[in-house]
C-alpha cells in the first residue's frame, strides 16, 4: 500500500529530475573520487583504468620522460578503429565493386571523404608514433630486467601495426593499391632468388608458398582482397587490442615506467606541489578508523614520490588523446586520402611504390628482393627482440641516452649513420652495382652482395668499434640502433622523393619527362 497523498505522477517527475544524479552515482558508486581511497577504488573498479597502477611516480608524469608517445599510439589506434567501423558500413570487399564503394564514400556519402581522410591520417600517425615510442624505450634502456617481456610485447605491437596498415593499403582497389601489393607479393616470392640459383625450386619453392599464403592465389585478385579485408578489420585489430592490454598491464606489474636511480631526488621539489610534507617528527598521529573512513591524512608523497593515477595520470592521458584527435582532424582538413584510377592488371603503375614506411626497404629491394624485403628486415626484427638479452648492464636505465658513451656516442652515431647511408647510396646510383659491372655474374652474388648488405656490414663494424672503445654492450647497441634508424630515414627519403619511373633517380618529379 502506498502512503496517503502519494502521487505516481509526482514521483515520476522527481525520478526524471534525478536521472543525471543517478547516472553519476551509477558510474561513481563510491562518490566523487576526491580522496586517495576513492581514487584507488575508481582505478580498480574501471574495466579500462584497472590496467593502470593505483599510484604513478612523478617522474613518469614528466613530458620529457615519454613525450606521450605510447598514449598517442593508443589514441591513434582508437581513432582509426572508430572511423574504420564507420567506413565498413559502405565498403564492399569485392574487386568488381570495391573501387566504386570507395568512390561513393569519397564523393557521395555525407562526411565520407572526411572520415576516410581521418582514417588514413590516424593510421599514419599511429605508425610514426609506434616507431618513435619503441625508439624512446630503447634510448632510455626501458627493455632491461624486469621489462624484457614487455619489450617483446612492444616489438609485437610494432610488427602488428605495420601489418595492419599494409593490409588496409589494398582495400581501395585502385592502381596505387594494386601495384603496391604486387610489389609486396614479389618480395614474398623472393626466396626463389636462392632456390633458383641452387636448383631446388621444383622441390622446395619457399617463395611460391609465401606468395600463396599472402595472396591466396598466384595473383592479386578476389582471394587476396578478401584475405586482406579480414586481416585488416578483424584479426589484426583484435590481436593489436590484446597486445595493448597486456602491454599496459605489464607496465603496472613491472613497477611502472623505467626510472633513473636518483628519480626520487630529482622530483623532490615537484612532490611538494602535490602534498604538504611534514617534518620527520609530526606533532599529530592518526588512528586507523580515520584512514578506513577515507579521511586519509596528508603526510607527504612518501619516499616513492608517487601521486594517485586518478586524476593526475588520467588527465594527462585525456589531454594527449584530445591533442592527437585535433592533429588528425587538422591533417584530414588539409590533405585528402589518395585515390587513383581503378586497378588494371594490364597497365603497371610506373613508378609503383609501396607505403611510405616500406619505401626504405623498396630502395634496397631494387638491388636484391630477398635481402631488401626479407633478409635485412628479419635481421633487424630478430636484433630488436634480442636486445634485452644482449645488453645486461644496469648503468643508464631510465635515462635518455644513458650508459657508456651517452649522448656523445649517439650524436656521432647520427653523423656516421647518415654519412654511411648517403655515401653507399650515392655510389650505387652514380656507378651502378655488380650487374652493371659484370653482366654474367651469378645471381647468388647479387642476392647477398648489394648496397643493403654492405651498409649493414658497415654499421655492424661501427657497433663493434663502440663496444671495444667503451667496453660496453650498451654502447654497441646505441651505435647500431642509431645507425639503422638514420639509414631508414635516408633510404625512405630517397625512395619517396628521388625515385621516379623505372625506379630511376631524379632530383625532382618535374624531371620525369616523358617516361
Amino acid at each position: 500500500m502506498e502512503p496517503a497523498g502519494y502521487s505516481a505522477l509526482h514521483e515520476f517527475w522527481i525520478n526524471l529530475r534525478a536521472i543525471p544524479n543517478h547516472v553519476y552515482r551509477a558510474m561513481f558508486r563510491g562518490g566523487p573520487p576526491r580522496t586517495d581511497r576513492t581514487r584507488s577504488s575508481f582505478i580498480f573498479g574501471n574495466v579500462f583504468l584497472h590496467l593502470h597502477s593505483v599510484r604513478t611516480h612523478l617522474w613518469s608524469l614528466r613530458w620529457s620522460t615519454t613525450a606521450g608517445l605510447g598514449i598517442i599510439t593508443t589514441a591513434a589506434f582508437f581513432i582509426t578503429l572508430v572511423t574504420g567501423i564507420l567506413l565498413m558500413f559502405y565498403y564492399k570487399p569485392y574487386p568488381d565493386v570495391a573501387y566504386q564503394s570507395i568512390k561513393d564514400i569519397h564523393f557521395i556519402v555525407p562526411t565520407g571523404r572526411f572520415m576516410r581522410n581521418i582514417h588514413r591520417w590516424a593510421a599514419n600517425v599511429m605508425v610514426v608514433a609506434v616507431i618513435l615510442h619503441m625508439a624512446r624505450a630503447f634510448y632510455t634502456a626501458a627493455y632491461r630486467k624486469p621489462r624484457e617481456f614487455n619489450w617483446f610485447i612492444g616489438w609485437g605491437l610494432l610488427v602488428t601495426t605495420l601489418g595492419l596498415s599494409f593490409t588496409g593499403y589494398l582495400l581501395p582497389w585502385d592502381q596505387l593499391a594494386y601495384w603496391a601489393i604486387t610489389i609486396g607479393a614479389n618480395i614474398a616470392q623472393s626466396p626463389r632468388e636462392i632456390t633458383d640459383a641452387i636448383g631446388i625450386t621444383q622441390w622446395m619453392d619457399i617463395g611460391g608458398l609465401q606468395r600463396e599464403i599472402l595472396l591466396g592465389s598466384d595473383t592479386v585478385g578476389e582471394e587476396a582482397l578478401i584475405r586482406f579485408y579480414l586481416l585488416h578489420v578483424m584479426i589484426l585489430p583484435l590481436a593489436l587490442a590484446a597486445l595493448m592490454a597486456v602491454h599496459f598491464w605489464r607496465i603496472r606489474k613491472d613497477g611502472g615506467l623505467a626510472k633513473p636511480v636518483d628519480a626520487d631526488q630529482r622530483v623532490a621539489e615537484e612532490a611538494k606541489e602535490f602534498y604538504p610534507v611534514f617534518t620527520d617528527a609530526p606533532t599529530k598521529t592518526y588512528h586507523l578508523a580515520a584512514v578506513v573512513k577515507g579521511k586519509t591524512p596528508a603526510v607527504g608523497s612518501g619516499p616513492e614520490h608517487t601521486v594517485p593515477s586518478m586524476p593526475h595520470l588520467f588527465y594527462a592521458e585525456l589531454g594527449v588523446l584530445m591533442f592527437t584527435t585535433l592533429v588528425c582532424l587538422a591533417l584530414a582538413f588539409v590533405s585528402d586520402a589518395p585515390l587513383k584510377e581503378l586497378a588494371n592488371p594490364l597497365v603497371p603503375e610506373n613508378p609503383a611504390k609501396a607505403p611510405w614506411y616500406f619505401l626504405g626497404l623498396q630502395e634496397i629491394v631494387s638491388f636484391s628482393a630477398f635481402m631488401g624485403g626479407i633478409g635485412i628486415p628479419m635481421l633487424c626484427v630478430i636484433g630488436l627482440g634480442l636486445i634485452p638479452f644482449l645488453d645486461r648492464e644496469k648503468e643508464g636505465t631510465g635515462e635518455w641516452f644513458g650508459g657508456p658513451g651517452g649522448w656523445k656516442l649517439v650524436k656521432w652515431s647520427i653523423v656516421f649513420g647518415f654519412a654511411a647511408s648517403i655515401a653507399v647510396e650515392a655510389f650505387a646510383i652514380r656507378f651502378g652495382w655488380l650487374r652493371e659491372w659484370f653482366p654474367d655474374i651469378p645471381q647468388l652474388f647479387i642476392t647477398f652482395i648489394n648496397p643493403g648488405t654492405v651498409l649493414t656490414a658497415i654499421y655492424a663494424a661501427y657497433s663493434i668499434w663502440a663496444v671495444r672503445k667503451y667496453n660496453s654492450t650498451r654502447a654497441g647497441a646505441l651505435a647500431l640502433f642509431t645507425c639503422f634508424l638514420c639509414g631508414f630515414i635516408v633510404l625512405t627519403v630517397i625512395g619517396t622523393y628521388f625515385r621516379g619511373p623505372n625506379w630511376d633517380f631524379f632530383w625532382s618529379p618535374s624531371d620525369w619527362g616523358g617516361h
